[in-house]
């Protein structure tokens, strides 16, 4: 069925950190009294990322906005890199306020270098929404980059009660946007909660995988001007 709108994922296909997490782990920590060399500060966050399961699907606004879902994700990473616990020695509870604050500031979010160009290209002829495994400070996030006002809906896991690839949130949105599934695109680039989660509740599927397939790519395939890459003859399509 013809696409009426589009959703995006928002960090790693929309905006990206401008510098690793690790990197402001390790300057804040710092600050606080406990020096980490960066290499194990960035593999201990991968493996955090890797290992911590999403908080609790309650279909509902979640009330704390997951905020003690990613202090318990901080003090996981320094877990693994060995942080003493004495407040006295190191002020944990004092780092994971200035992380928290720190990751919704101008500066640290940058968009990537297709986005706008594509973005503008879209707006006049797609509804074009958000769903993303974030909480309420995305949308900052999206007023320092100037891009919030392309969205419309931004449907944000904490704000609905479910991350993806659950499909509440999915369900939200096509709700939010009064598109059918079938009639809806969503771009992310993360495999489970972007690509399965969105196929799974009957919306289309933009396979966003850089740089092989960009946000470039989307825009020439809806433009008709997908011209037989290697991408478009592989087993798995990057639309489904």
């Amino acid at each position: 069925m013809p696409i009426r709108t589009i959703f995006f994922d928002a960090a790693g296909t929309l905006i990206g950190l401008i510098r690793p997490a690790a990197h402001h782990y390790c300057e804040v920590a710092r600050r606080h009294g406990f020096e980490a060399p960066i290499a194990p500060m960035h593999e201990a966050f991968r493996m955090t990322w890797a290992a911590m399961p999403p908080p609790r699907a309650t279909c509902a606004p979640r009330p704390d906005d997951d905020r003690e879902w990613w202090r318990a994700f901080v003090d996981a990473v320094f877990d693994k890199c060995a942080a003493p616990r004495d407040p006295g020695v190191f002020d944990r509870a004092a780092c994971f306020d200035e992380l928290y604050e720190l990751f919704a500031q101008p500066g640290v979010w940058s968009t990537f270098p297709e986005t706008r160009r594509v973005l503008e290209s879209l707006a006049g002829r797609y509804r074009l929404g958000i769903i993303s495994n974030f909480d309420r400070r995305l949308r900052g996030i999206l007023d320092h980059l100037d891009l919030r006002r392309y969205f419309d809906p931004i449907v944000i896991s904490s704000e609905v009660g479910a991350d993806k690839p659950h499909p509440w949130i999915f369900s939200e949105a096509v709700k939010k946007a009064g598109t059918a599934p079938e009639q809806a695109l969503h771009v992310g680039d993360e495999p489970c909660a972007d690509w399965e989660g969105g196929a799974a509740a009957g919306l289309q599927v933009f396979r966003l995988s850089r740089p092989e397939l960009s946000l470039d790519h989307l825009l020439g395939l809806l433009e008709g001007e997908w011209k037989g890459s290697a991408a478009a003859r592989q087993d798995a399509p990057p639309v489904s």
